[in-house]
């Protein structure tokens, strides 16, 4: 089953960042992006989660197309079915861990699972301030808080940029296990091959178009 379609996307800003890209994703797989800095990876992610606005082409996720969607229906795309880890966390800052995670779980109509926040390191965290604890720390926090919604499709701008090796490599494996386990999708941005290379496919952004390399 196919989760998302892009189909000729191109934007620019002052100038074209990329023009004419096509994808598709099915459930069970994840897809790397790569590409130099400035290429406009994260752009491109953005529109691919209905964030952004394309200058042209079409994107439907779950077989809906974003640009006919009504407000309301694209809010309930996004808080039910859409997955986003941002690079910067977006937290809430005078709330615990837990309530940024429960935010979301609420507006999605979802339980936490304490096994999945053993899993992610942040259990005996849980209950302080996103103020009082690290950077890494924070970064799970925002990734327990997308899989807790228990999302279709999830998209990550350089989840683990924060982490060191083995931690990226535990939660690139979470991601593994969440998507055979729900019949989800990832759909990742990263500059570590790593990270791309545990992924089904990977493609690379660079003048201008997306190619498959794998």
């Amino acid at each position: 089953m196919i989760l998302l379609t892009a189909d000729m996307i191109s934007h620019s800003f002052d100038y074209e960042l990329f023009s004419d890209i096509s994808l598709n994703v099915k459930q069970g797989e994840k897809i790397a992006i790569t590409g130099e800095s400035g290429s406009g990876k994260s752009s491109l992610l953005h529109i691919l989660s209905s964030l952004l606005t394309p200058v042209s082409g079409r994107v439907e996720i779950l077989h809906k197309d974003i640009a006919l969607l009504k407000r309301g229906e694209l809010d309930n795309l996004r808080c039910r079915d859409i997955g986003i880890i941002f690079q910067s966390h977006y937290l809430f800052k005078g709330f615990s861990a837990l309530e940024n995670i429960e935010v979301a779980a609420i507006l999605s109509g979802q339980n936490i699972d304490d096994e999945l926040l053993k899993k992610l390191k942040i259990f005996n965290i849980i209950n302080k301030k996103i103020s009082d604890i690290s950077g890494g720390q924070q970064q799970r926090v925002s990734i327990a808080r997308v899989l807790s919604k228990k999302p279709k499709i999830i998209f990550a701008d350089e989840p683990t940029g924060n982490l060191d090796a083995n931690t990226a490599k535990e939660i690139m494996d979470i991601f593994d296990d969440y998507v055979t386990s729900q019949e989800a999708a990832l759909v990742v941005v990263t500059h570590d091959m790593s990270i791309a290379n545990s992924c089904h496919k990977i493609f690379h952004l660079e003048d201008k178009k997306l190619n498959r390399v794998r």
